[in-house]
């Protein structure tokens, strides 16, 4: 059996990784790994998910099996959190927990397939490394749309030239904000075009929500979902409490159904519990009590939330200073009108090399880099290697 396996190529991401600890020079910089990191470069633990560990601990509440659709009270607290608390959307959405955010993409991927099989995915171009991945795995096609900048924002007319060709009963993948990897948001206006875009074509969104409260703020975030949540009939939604509540290992996320009216959603709830149960049967239930315990009590965690959307936000601001003090050309200040952790460094795959290889500065050969990676005693000398490797400028001289 295992003499047909046949090689499987490392994943870049992972190499990269490896490669950086690996590197023995003390000034290298870690852009690559996608979490969270404060101003001393930890990845921490929020106090209000601690504070609600120690009072799970505390009461010690049986490690029996859960049901197929997880902790029903954490389900009720993301879907408000997402759609809002008063909201008529609410009644007519099912949500299950699952495990991550993955895991939402992946039992939706496999609803999808189940009930409109010949429709086709749409994904942005650049987009998240792993849609294309997941939506093939459950069989499904997929095709791309651009996704790029123009001089104020969003090239929506890129965008729908492309899906242009979307056929009825197609799926179109979107971020609901931090755009993963350009960082690259739609504005209000844009949101209601694309709400409108896919109501006159017959095309269903599927809404990535993994950083929520990363951009503008929560409520702020979830607006471009709510929107087209109240223009159509029926979304799909992938939400994920990795990094606004810090529980990455925790592998916390959910999946959710918006349906015309709420005739159809035990049905839809009974179906992605079959689709659950023949992949990972229940979602672990420790990140999801802690998530319900912070989505009922929410004020210092949200609290908490706004410092790490702050200093991302200030990273981005310190950077295009510095930018502009090293003469970086123009199209680099698109960082600092970019959303989230995330953004596209306007260099090609060699200029990256180049920049790992001489100046310890480690991205993604897209030239994707992670923003709240930065620290603050690094923003200076990323912004002169920036420009180095733009005037094929030596190392040695920036010493």
């Amino acid at each position: 059996m295992l003499a047909a396996l046949p090689i499987a190529e490392p994943d870049p991401l992972w190499a990269l990784i490896r490669s950086f600890r690996h590197d023995r020079r003390a000034d290298k910089i870690d852009l690559v790994v996608g979490v969270y990191r404060d101003a001393s470069g930890e990845t921490p633990v929020m106090c209000a998910v601690q504070e609600a560990e120690a009072r799970l601990a505390s009461a010690a509440a049986s490690k029996s099996y859960r049901a197929l659709s997880g902790n029903m009270a954490f389900n009720e607290g993301i879907s408000a959190f997402l759609l809002g608390a008063d909201t008529e959307t609410l009644g007519r959405q099912c949500t299950i927990q699952t495990v991550g955010g993955t895991g939402a993409l992946r039992v939706l991927a496999d609803f999808i397939a189940l009930v409109s099989p010949d429709a086709t995915m749409w994904n942005t171009n650049p987009g998240y490394v792993n849609h294309r991945p997941i939506m093939t795995a459950a069989g499904l096609q997929v095709k791309s749309f651009r996704w790029q900048e123009n001089d104020t924002g969003l090239d929506i007319e890129a965008a729908f030239a492309d899906l242009d060709e979307a056929r009825k009963g197609d799926v179109v993948i979107l971020h609901g904000c931090c755009h993963n990897p350009t960082g690259v948001d739609p504005s209000l206006e844009q949101w209601r075009r694309i709400a409108a875009f896919c109501k006159d074509k017959g095309l269903t969104p599927m809404v990535d929500m993994a950083y929520q409260g990363f951009g503008d703020g929560v409520e702020e975030d979830a607006a471009g979902l709510r929107l087209l949540a109240g223009a159509l009939d029926t979304l799909l939604v992938a939400a994920s409490c990795s990094k606004n509540m810090g529980l990455y290992c925790e592998r916390t996320g959910a999946a959710m159904v918006i349906a015309p009216d709420s005739k159809p959603l035990s049905n839809i709830r009974a179906t992605l519990e079959r689709i659950a149960r023949a992949s990972y049967s229940m979602p672990p239930e420790h990140g999801a009590a802690i998530a319900a315990a912070l989505f009922e009590n929410p004020r210092a965690w949200l609290a908490e939330l706004e410092i790490s959307r702050r200093r991302v936000a200030g990273i981005r601001r310190d950077l295009g200073a510095a930018l502009r003090e090293h003469g970086a050309p123009a199209k680099f200040q698109a960082l600092c009108r970019q959303k989230g952790m995330f953004s596209l460094l306007p260099l090609d795959s060699h200029q990256m090399t180049r920049l790992r290889e001489e100046f310890g500065v480690y991205g993604t050969a897209s030239g994707r880099i992670n923003i709240a990676g930065l620290l603050p005693d690094q923003v200076d000398r990323l912004a002169a290697a920036l420009c180095a490797v733009l005037r094929n400028v030596a190392v040695a001289n920036l010493r």
